[in-house]
């Protein structure tokens, strides 16, 4: 990686070209949401390919599975938040569970799971906002569309919207996938998207245990390409005494272990909030380029 690329990036960063209506008029902020939820749900309802279709009978070809942890230390966060992300994720489950995604339909998380509400039985929880833990409804259902997201990349499916988070806000404990190969979400326009790219029908199988949030991708036919998701080009960038976070994220295609085709999926840059220094960068076998 060129230093010439991470200095624009970083120069971006600290001078973005472009600054958002509702943080230069906070006084906007609401109505301008308000109008961008509205028009989303005209899109998903009118949208020929966005469907929610549901069966309590599941298909019996697996084509991925993955399980996340649900108790994981977050730096200094209230553990009680995580117990209440729990409830929300089984909330969320509820609508997720048995959803079959035809060839060439796409799946919308928040066309699905709806509007989170005290009355559908969702909780406070953990929200990142502005890279700040706060306490909100429905918070910690970013594990879930981290969890859909890592699922979905290993079935043949197409990323057709994701966000990954605009700032790296906690130390990795306990890091088993790459950075920034999840995706965040906010009620209704920042939304996880994908399509079924092949030619049978995908489905979702959802559920929780007491530890863990586990999860299959089953279809009607076999489906004989396996995917390998993996991380490239992963370092720390120092400037001064700030510290950004940069890596590539690729994906092969494979069909009886011959490869068909790899496809880079995301570029992530993310400045970070946590204290960083040389002997965590020594302990953690972590890359650090400084400009």
């Amino acid at each position: 990686m060129k230093k010439e690329i991470l200095t624009q990036l970083v120069a971006q960063y600290e001078s973005p070209a472009r600054i958002a209506l509702s943080r230069r008029f906070p006084i906007l902020k609401r109505p301008i949401i308000s109008t961008r939820r509205a028009l989303r749900i005209l899109y998903h309802v009118l949208h020929p390919k966005i469907r929610r279709r549901i069966s309590d009978t599941f298909f019996t070809h697996v084509v991925a599975r993955h399980q996340s942890l649900l108790r994981r230390k977050l730096g200094t966060s209230d553990p009680r938040l995580q117990e209440q992300k729990i409830q929300n994720l089984a909330q969320a489950v509820k609508r997720l569970n048995g959803v079959v995604i035809q060839p060439g339909e796409i799946f919308s998380l928040w066309h699905i799971v709806g509007k989170p509400s005290y009355k559908k039985g969702y909780v406070d929880g953990m929200l990142l906002s502005n890279g700040q833990v706060v306490e909100g409804l429905g918070g910690g259902l970013c594990q879930l569309s981290n969890f859909l997201c890592w699922i979905f990349l290993h079935a043949p499916i197409e990323i057709v919207e994701r966000y990954h988070h605009s700032k790296d806000v906690f130390p990795d404990s306990g890091r088993v996938l790459p950075f920034g190969s999840g995706a965040t979400i906010l009620y209704n326009f920042v939304d996880l998207k994908v399509k079924n790219t092949s030619d049978v029908p995908l489905q979702l199988k959802i559920w929780l245990t007491d530890n863990h949030l586990k999860g299959q991708i089953v279809s009607s036919k076999p489906v004989f390409s396996k995917f390998h998701v993996y991380e490239k080009e992963h370092f720390f960038v120092k400037k001064q005494d700030a510290y950004f976070r940069y890596n590539e994220i690729y994906r092969d295609e494979k069909i009886e272990g011959i490869l068909q085709g790899t496809a880079k999926l995301f570029t992530n840059f993310a400045p970070v909030l946590y204290d960083i220094d040389q002997g965590y960068i020594e302990k953690n076998n972590l890359r650090l380029i400084e400009l």
